[in-house]
């Protein structure tokens, strides 16, 4: 699997133990407005919303917190404005990071993320610079638990996708951007429901990063994340699973 997606599973598992759940909360709800304004309500008619309300409602999101983040970004309450803000940069090892942000003040965020880059042995590079590493992928997240491997293989692939990987708890389900909502659609048809799903960036090729580096980049993108205006980190490293487990 790859050290996004192994970061990935590690932040959840971490979003459901500890006192980081306010912040969970306040990236879903700013996630839920935006897609709410650029697309509008009805999450029907609006597939970006529709993710994030039921990211949210996996995450145990009362059901009044959705209404309102939705009607915020609708104009029906009043709300913070955001714009979607990335920012490129590098950490320990050299790896590359593809920071995605929703802001109500840029200068604020750019000045957190470089602190913290700087902090941690990273540094901000200008737009551009890595972007061109990463594609833009469709990631669906199912609980290895509940299925076999070869029947969400099956429904993953009849539906559209183009690979499954497992990943201890977990299988992970990639698909392109555009078939995103059209693989869920049918993996959903088929039984298979699932815990998360998400349009993210994943890297074309990776970099291992073992040791110091390793342990400063867990403590790199752990700072990032922990950043209200931060939304997701995306890396090319693929990090020494012991230094991964560590950060549980």
């Amino acid at each position: 699997m790859s050290g996004h997606s192994k970061w990935a599973t590690i932040k959840r598992k971490k979003a459901a133990t500890d006192a980081k759940r306010g912040k969970i909360f306040t990236k879903l709800i700013r996630e839920i407005t935006v897609a709410a304004r650029d697309g509008g309500g009805d999450p029907n008619f609006n597939p970006r919303l529709r993710l994030a309300v039921d990211n949210a409602k996996a995450g145990n999101m009362p059901a009044d917190n959705i209404t309102r983040a939705i009607k915020k970004g609708t104009g029906e309450l009043e709300g913070v404005s955001y714009d979607e803000v990335a920012y490129e940069g590098y950490g320990p090892g050299g790896v590359a990071l593809y920071i995605e942000t929703l802001t109500d003040n840029q200068n604020r965020t750019v000045a957190d993320v470089r602190h913290i880059l700087t902090k941690l042995g990273g540094s901000l590079g200008t737009t551009g610079s890595v972007g061109w590493q990463f594609d833009r992928r469709g990631q669906i997240f199912v609980d290895a638990s509940k299925y076999t491997e070869g029947s969400v293989f099956e429904a993953a692939i009849e539906a559209g996708a183009d690979d499954i990987e497992a990943g201890g708890e977990e299988l992970v389900v990639t698909t392109e951007a555009g078939a995103f909502h059209e693989v869920q659609e049918g993996m959903k048809s088929a039984g298979i429901e699932f815990e998360r799903a998400e349009l993210t960036w994943i890297p074309q090729n990776e970099i291992r990063v073992e040791g110091k580096d390793a342990e400063k980049l867990v403590k790199l993108l752990d700072a990032l994340d922990d950043i209200d205006d931060v939304q997701e980190v995306s890396s090319n490293a693929d990090i020494d699973e012991e230094i991964l487990a560590q950060a549980l």
